[in-house]
C-alpha cells in the first residue's frame, strides 16, 4: 500500500527563491491558454497582442508604467505587512482613505503655499492610509481581534464613508454624480514626458521599492519585524516590543497603500470618484505573494500584472477575447504561486506500507 506524506523541506538556496516566481509566471501564461481557447481566441495571436498592447509602442509602454504605479505601492504595502504576520487585507480601504484626505486638502488647501501643497497632499494621503491601517492593528494587539477579518471589513466601511462624503460635503456643486470638484493645479503630479500620462508616481514607486528593501535588510526595525513574523512569542521573550512593531508595520503598510490613492487622484483623475480604484488593493495581495514578499519581486510582479491589464485591452479588440481574461490570469498567478510556495517549504514523500497480518492470517 502506498501512502503520501507531506514533510518539511530543507531550506532552498537563494537562487531558487528568484527562480520560483519566474517559473510561476511561465506556468501561469501556459495555463492561460485554457481560458483563451475557451473564449474562442486564436492562441498565438492572442498572446502576441497581449504583449504588443502593453509593450509594442511608446504610448503602450508608458501606459504600462502608469498602470504599474499603484500596483507597486499596494504590493509593497501587503508585502511589508505580511512579512511581520500582520495580515493586511485592507489595502483597498487604505488606498481610498489616502485618496479621500488628499482630495480634501487638494481642494480646500488654498491657504497653503503652492510649492508646499503637493508635498502636504502626499503626506496627508500617507498618514490617512496609515491611520486606517492602525485601527485593525490596535484591535489585534489589544483585543486579539483577527486582523484578516478587521482589515477586510474596514474596506467596506471606507467605501461607505467615501460615498457619504461624495453625496454630501465633497460633492461637486451642481452635479448629481458622486464626484468631487477638481483639485488645485498645484496639487497635481507633474507629467514627465509629453503626449503621455507618465507621471512622477512611477518614480516614487521605484524609490519606495528601494526604501522598503533598505528598511527590511539594513535597519533595526527590519530585523524586529522579521523576528515578529517568524515567531511572535520568541520575539516577545527576546525583548522586542511586538505591539509597537505591529503598529509601526501597520502604519507604514497603510501609508504605502494611501500613496497609491494619492497617485490615482493627483496624476490621473484630478477629482475623487467612487471608482477611483478598480481593486488595486486586492491586486496588491496577489502581487505581494507572487513577488515572494520581496520588494524587488513586488516591482517585477507589479510590472507583469500591468502588462496583463494593459495588454488585455488590445487583445480584446484584435481577437475578441473578453478583457476580463486579465482577471482570470491574475487569479491563476495567485494559485500557481501558492502551490509553488507550498512546494518550497514542503515535499511529498511516498511511503510503501506493508499490510499488517491479523490473527487468523487475514491482512489489515
Amino acid at each position: 500500500m502506498i501512502r503520501l506524506m507531506i514533510v518539511k523541506r530543507e531550506p532552498l538556496p537563494g537562487w531558487a527563491r528568484i527562480v520560483i516566481p519566474i517559473a510561476a509566471i511561465v506556468v501561469t501564461l501556459i495555463l492561460s491558454a485554457i481560458p483563451i481557447l475557451a473564449a474562442g481566441g486564436a492562441l498565438w495571436k492572442s498572446y502576441y497582442f497581449l504583449f504588443y498592447g502593453a509593450l509594442g509602442t511608446r504610448f503602450n509602454l508608458l501606459e504600462t508604467f502608469v498602470k504599474a504605479s499603484p500596483l507597486i505601492f499596494t504590493g509593497l504595502a501587503v508585502a511589508l505587512a505580511f512579512r511581520a504576520k500582520f495580515w493586511n487585507i485592507g489595502a483597498e480601504g487604505q488606498l481610498l482613505a489616502g485618496a479621500l484626505v488628499a482630495t480634501w486638502i487638494g481642494i480646500y488647501g488654498t491657504w497653503i503655499p503652492s510649492f508646499l501643497l503637493l508635498p502636504m497632499v502626499i503626506a496627508a494621503g500617507f498618514f490617512a492610509g496609515g491611520f486606517w491601517a492602525s485601527i485593525p492593528a490596535l484591535f489585534k494587539t489589544k483585543l486579539k481581534v483577527d486582523d484578516v477579518v478587521s482589515t477586510l471589513l474596514l474596506n467596506y466601511v471606507m467605501v461607505h464613508i467615501m460615498g457619504a462624503l461624495l453625496f454630501g460635503p465633497l460633492q461637486q456643486p451642481g452635479s448629481s454624480w458622486p464626484r468631487s470638484s477638481e483639485i488645485l493645479q498645484a496639487a497635481k503630479y507633474p507629467l514627465l514626458l509629453p503626449r503621455s500620462r507618465f507621471h512622477i508616481g512611477f518614480l516614487m514607486g521605484l524609490a519606495a521599492v528601494f526604501l522598503i528593501w533598505f528598511l527590511n535588510t539594513k535597519t533595526v526595525f527590519g530585523y524586529r519585524s522579521k523576528a515578529v513574523g517568524a515567531n511572535i512569542r520568541s520575539a516577545h521573550f527576546g525583548g522586542i516590543n511586538t505591539t509597537v512593531v505591529t503598529l509601526q508595520t501597520a502604519v507604514l503598510s497603510g501609508g504605502l497603500a494611501g500613496l497609491a490613492g494619492v497617485g490615482e487622484l493627483c496624476a490621473l483623475q484630478y477629482r475623487l470618484i467612487m471608482d477611483i480604484s478598480p481593486g488595486y488593493g486586492y491586486s496588491g495581495i496577489v502581487i505581494a505573494m507572487l513577488g515572494n514578499l520581496h520588494p524587488v519581486g513586488v516591482l517585477l510582479s507589479a510590472l507583469f500584472f500591468s502588462v496583463i491589464i494593459v495588454g488585455a485591452q488590445t487583445m480584446s479588440r484584435m481577437t475578441g477575447v473578453p478583457t476580463y481574461i486579465a482577471e482570470v490570469i491574475q487569479g491563476m498567478a495567485l494559485m500557481v504561486m501558492l502551490v509553488f510556495l507550498l512546494l518550497t517549504e514542503y515535499r511529498i514523500r511516498v511511503l510503501r506500507v506493508r499490510p499488517r497480518m491479523r490473527a487468523g492470517g487475514s491482512r489489515n
